[in-house]
């Protein structure tokens, strides 16, 4: 009965471990809001909470937690046991770190989180690149938009230079242990399968979606909805709506399933399977080179009314523009 009487004892005291903390407005950032001047935050005596730091409303911080002096913490985060955040850090409203998570680094530059997104056990975001080219003292910066969910063990690493950024935007799911470097960028409504690796400068759009273990190749572009294959080597761009597989990838057609749940028409995938098939599958051998069967599909005034079309072709043409590498390779289909 002693044994009990002591762990209820334990646990009670561990439920009156918060104390309160008077909330700072940031009003450039809107963290503090009329609604919330009641929320008290919920800080852990054994965290480590600079005093400099900016803490919104409500927020919960757990044990062994750091909180540098110029960080800001919006509204209502929660910090579990044992995550950190440092440097020049902003954390929107709602965001969520878990055990282990690391947030920002003393570097110059900033790294700028927005509302709602969860940092995922030991994820490690907004630090040093691994690019040999930084200098030592140059700012560097990493924008992440809202509603992102990086699983665990994720790195996503700031810029290599002061006048570039790697930005990231809103609504992706990014899962264990994915990597993505210096620069990249990064739209909306990605879905990044374990093990994605984006090397730096890496371009992609909207509605991608990737397999687990694959490598992009530095200054690669990957055009919206399109589809990685697993275990796949990018090495050359991949343009819109198409699904590419292979060690050393190759273009495999369209990725229509894809389309298909994002609400593309059965009219509009027909057009864009037969622009496909006249650029990539010529029927014959006099069918001509590349550029002219190209040329013919932009010309051709039944496909040119789709803006798909339209839009898939100059994502192709874009893989020729300069300082880009070209476009996947892919499998000439006779007969």
């Amino acid at each position: 009965m002693s044994s009990l009487f002591r762990v209820r004892r334990t646990v009670s005291s561990l439920l009156r471990f918060s104390r309160t903390l008077s909330s700072v407005s940031v009003s450039e950032h809107k963290m503090a809001e009329p609604a919330l001047e009641t929320d008290p935050c919920s800080i852990h005596p054994a965290a480590v909470v600079h005093p400099n730091a900016v803490i919104g409303q409500g927020v919960s911080i757990g044990p062994f937690c750091t909180v540098g002096a110029s960080a800001r913490l919006g509204n209502r985060c929660r910090l579990y046991p044992g995550s950190h955040v440092s440097g020049n850090t902003i954390l929107g409203e709602h965001c969520v770190l878990l055990t282990g998570a690391v947030v920002g680094e003393d570097l110059p530059g900033q790294t700028v989180i927005g509302g709602n997104n969860t940092i995922g056990y030991h994820a490690v975001v907004g630090v040093k690149c691994q690019d040999l080219k930084y200098k030592t003292g140059d700012e560097c910066f990493l924008h992440i938009g809202d509603n992102n969910e990086i699983r665990e063990y994720a790195s996503i690493h700031r810029s290599s230079e002061s006048s570039d950024r790697t930005v990231i935007g809103d609504s992706n799911l990014i899962m264990g242990s994915c990597h993505i470097a210096h620069d990249c960028k990064i739209g909306n409504n990605n879905i990044f399968a374990n093990n994605t690796l984006l090397a730096g400068h890496v371009v992609v759009e909207d509605y991608v979606r990737t397999a687990g273990a694959i490598v992009i190749h530095q200054f690669c572009h990957v055009g919206s909805f399109a589809f990685i294959g697993g275990g796949s080597a990018i090495s050359q761009d991949v343009p819109k709506y198409m699904m590419v597989t292979g060690e050393r990838a190759e273009l495999r057609g369209l990725n229509l399933e894809g389309l298909r749940r994002h609400g593309f028409t059965t009219t509009e995938m027909r057009s864009l399977r037969t622009a496909y098939q006249r650029i990539f599958m010529p029927s014959d051998a006099s069918s001509g080179g590349f550029e002219e069967r190209l040329t013919e599909v932009e010309q051709n005034e039944v496909l040119a009314q789709f803006s798909s079309v339209r839009s898939m072709l100059q994502s192709i043409r874009d893989c020729f523009a300069e300082n880009r590498r070209g476009i996947c390779k892919f499998r000439h289909w006779n007969g």
